[in-house]
């Protein structure tokens, strides 16, 4: 069945009304007609059984039929912190984030990240997020993770106080990695998980320090060397399997 994101304005009572590039989609690409049954999402984590009622080009009615007791999310909520890459990799990052499960993701800027112009490009969000959106449609996510604006590393340090746990994975780590971390730790008072991922340069010496200072588990995911985009997604995806639902629940 076909998912659809709705803002809680445009449900009134039981009828949502679809609008934008997904009206488009709806009835030229999937050719979903009048009775065809689609879900409606309220982007608020609320899911409906609907079924169409009328298509136009301009919008499509759904009739809201019955709420459903459907829940995708994680039970722990991973906030992943990417340094920013240089080209199109941060658009590959954001969907398959989105696909594991994570919450929200921030770039930022370190000292070796060699795109700092990309700060002024705040029109790349907007691609990221429409990236976000369609990811969370094929993933079948009950929520909408964000996508926010770049951070530099004095604000994530500030932001990294509210969380329960912080991951780093570092190629300088030896020895301690995720195994280790996740026997070290009260796993009942894991709620929101820092991942932060420098970006291709790696992070200074004097950043890991200072994430350090904020009981930061520095960790390595291997012998291996992974390339930016590739490290967050092997990092969030151990976490998950480990404290989340990746893998299923037993």
């Amino acid at each position: 069945m076909h998912k659809f994101f709705v803002p809680r304005s445009n449900i009134l009572g039981d009828t949502a009304i679809i609008e934008g590039d997904d009206v488009k989609h709806i009835y030229k690409v999937l050719r979903l007609e009048v009775g065809d049954n689609v879900s409606i999402n309220n982007c608020d984590g609320e899911e409906f059984l609907g079924q169409i009622e009328d298509v136009n080009k301009k919008q499509v009615t759904v009739k809201c039929v019955e709420k459903l007791a459907l829940n995708n999310e994680s039970p722990v909520e991973i906030y992943l912190f990417q340094g920013l890459p240089k080209s199109s990799k941060m658009d590959l990052i954001v969907q398959k984030a989105t696909e594991l499960g994570v919450k929200e993701v921030t770039p930022i800027i370190t000292d070796r990240v060699v795109v700092k112009n990309e700060l002024g490009e705040f029109k790349k969000l907007d691609r990221w997020n429409r990236i976000v959106l369609e990811a969370c449609k094929q993933s079948k996510r009950s929520i909408i993770p964000k996508v926010n604006t770049p951070l530099e590393f004095e604000g994530l340090l500030e932001l990294l106080k509210n969380m329960d746990l912080i991951v780093v994975p570092y190629e300088n780590a030896e020895g301690h990695g995720i195994k280790n971390m996740v026997n070290s730790i009260n796993k009942s008072h894991i709620k929101k998980i820092a991942v932060i991922i420098g970006p291709e340069g790696g992070f200074e010496e004097e950043e890991i320090n200072r994430l350090k200072e904020l009981e930061a588990y520095i960790v390595t995911l291997g012998p291996r060397i992974f390339r930016t985009e590739t490290a967050g997604f092997v990092c969030v995806s151990l976490i998950m399997y480990e404290l989340g639902d990746l893998g299923g629940i037993s």
